[in-house]
């Protein structure tokens, strides 16, 4: 596997290829109310509330200036017949973007795209301009979550424009990092194209790694049976679905990029670069896919537990309303059995001087017999009966 780039720069003689276009007048912006009532100036910029992050243009790999404006990017790249503008923007406004699409034959659907965000991973060529969708991602360690930001790139034969709406990637090191190797620098849009893929892809790393520290972190919650943890499995499958959806469109789009080697005459060196960026969004796209699946047998591990618990938890209820019937069953005998000598004593203590009993000198041995005789009775009864 060929080294990364920023340790082994291309040759320094490798030159990027290209059609200039001719110069052209300075680009208008369309007809209509500027965004937030603001006057537009020449180049579409908005006064006051310019989203342009960084702007420049490069000749053989090395910065030569630093337009504070879109205007004066055009009008420089103009001048440099051999140079390239790199022009980085965030969340840019309507004229903005119409002005780089009047001055870059820019495609009004890729444009729409920039605008509205929200977008799937997706590679498209719009005659010599090829226009990229990314999504890139952070692991943020504090919340336990995963955020993600969409990265609009053009790239044409003289120049890259990235749209990018959120906090990620930070593009501003890919800049530096692409400056720091002007050889490979040199060799066009194409090579800076790589190096954003680069970072977006190397952006995946640290959120591959405290995803897994979350999935061995639930197992052991699962098995420790913490009831909260079916709601973490929610939400970290939830953020899981995202990721793969941000990883998997990669895979296809590299594998495009590689079709076309031949074809658009990419540099030998930046193809090695390339492939590497593949076999890494390949590994992660195959982790990411990992993940979901052992999420969904985590999932299903969890619900096999409760199902386990709960049953249990009925098993004992059960138990413990027949061990409570069976007390209720033995102190219901007893009961009957004390109430028959009860009622035949309560009977042969009426005082009345008509019953035929009063006068019978047997009648006291009698009532002990009837009492024992009941008592016996229902006593063999209740203990047949296992309620003794």
């Amino acid at each position: 596997m060929p080294e990364r780039p920023d340790h082994r720069p291309t040759p320094s003689d490798a030159k990027r290829t290209g059609r200039r276009r001719p110069a052209a007048p300075p680009a208008t912006p369309p007809a209509g109310p500027p965004t937030e009532n603001r006057p537009v100036p020449p180049g579409g910029q908005v006064a006051g509330h310019s989203t342009v992050v960084d702007s420049a243009v490069y000749r053989d790999g090395r910065r030569i200036a630093s337009p504070a404006t879109l205007a004066d990017t055009f009008r420089r790249l103009r001048e440099e017949p051999e140079g390239m503008a790199w022009i980085g923007l965030h969340r840019p406004t309507e004229p903005e973007l119409h002005s780089l699409a009047a001055e870059f034959n820019l495609h009004e659907l890729a444009v729409e795209d920039a605008l509205e965000a929200h977008q799937r991973p997706k590679l498209e060529r719009y005659g010599s301009t090829l226009f990229v969708v990314l999504r890139a991602a952070r692991y943020l360690d504090a919340q336990e979550e995963v955020e993600f930001g969409e990265l609009h790139v053009f790239v044409g034969p003289d120049f890259l424009i990235t749209v990018r709406h959120g906090a990620a990637p930070d593009l501003s090191r890919v800049r530096r990092r692409m400056e720091g190797t002007p050889e490979l620098l040199s060799l066009g849009p194409e090579a800076a194209l790589y190096a954003i893929l680069d970072a977006v892809v190397d952006g995946y790393a640290p959120v591959v790694e405290g995803v897994q520290t979350d999935i061995d972190e639930i197992e052991t919650e699962v098995f420790r049976g913490d009831p909260a943890v079916s709601r973490r499995i929610y939400e970290l499958s939830r953020e899981t679905v995202e990721f793969q959806r941000a990883t998997r469109p990669l895979v296809g789009m590299l594998h495009s990029l590689m079709a076309g080697f031949a074809k658009y005459g990419t540099d030998e060196e930046l193809q090695r670069y390339l492939r590497d960026v593949a076999d890494h969004v390949t590994h992660t796209s195959e982790r990411v896919d990992g993940f979901r699946q052992a999420l969904t047998e985590i999932l299903t591990v969890n619900a096999t537990l409760v199902s386990q618990q709960q049953n249990a938890e009925m098993r004992a209820l059960a138990e413990a309303g027949f061990e409570q019937n069976e007390e209720i069953k033995k102190i219901s005998a007893w009961a009957a059995i004390l109430f028959a000598p009860t009622l035949v004593g309560t009977i042969y203590g009426m005082n009345f001087e008509t019953m035929p009993e009063l006068k019978w000198a047997a009648g006291y041995p009698f009532a002990i017999l009837l009492m024992a005789v009941v008592c016996v009775s229902l006593y063999l009864v209740f203990k047949k009966r296992d309620w003794l």
